[in-house]
């Protein structure tokens, strides 16, 4: 399921790919209770994007915070931030936050994930 519904396409937009928990939940959704999923998706949507920063320097939030956790989801945060216009440095730099309160196994993530995304 890609591009055939107005969920999708937000993360195709943003990360160039529906990730594949992210397919399940709008598939579910769509099939059993579509307002709940449009629930969901507006306040995900609120949340993630508040008027007082704009789309990288939100993604690069959410890629600290996804690090901290060493949770391999930090990856499409860390597309979602280049695509917006993120620099190496700077995710690089988002990652030495990290690293101060998650400690080597963020930061060993975070370069993964780094480098992995420049490599391509």
């Amino acid at each position: 399921m890609t591009g055939s519904d107005p969920y999708s396409k937000i993360y195709e937009d943003l990360i160039g790919f529906v990730p594949p928990k992210i397919q399940h939940r709008i598939r579910l959704g769509l099939e059993t209770d579509p307002e709940l999923l449009e629930v969901v998706e507006n306040v995900r949507e609120k949340a993630m994007y508040p008027d007082c920063f704009d789309v990288k320097t939100a993604q690069m939030i959410l890629f600290a915070v996804l690090i901290s956790h060493v949770s391999p989801a930090s990856e499409f945060h860390a597309r979602g931030a280049v695509r917006a216009g993120a620099t190496k440095e700077e995710l690089h730099a988002v990652a030495g936050l990290a690293f101060l309160f998650r400690g080597l196994p963020a930061f060993n993530l975070a370069a993964e994930v780094i480098n992995k995304i420049f490599d391509e």
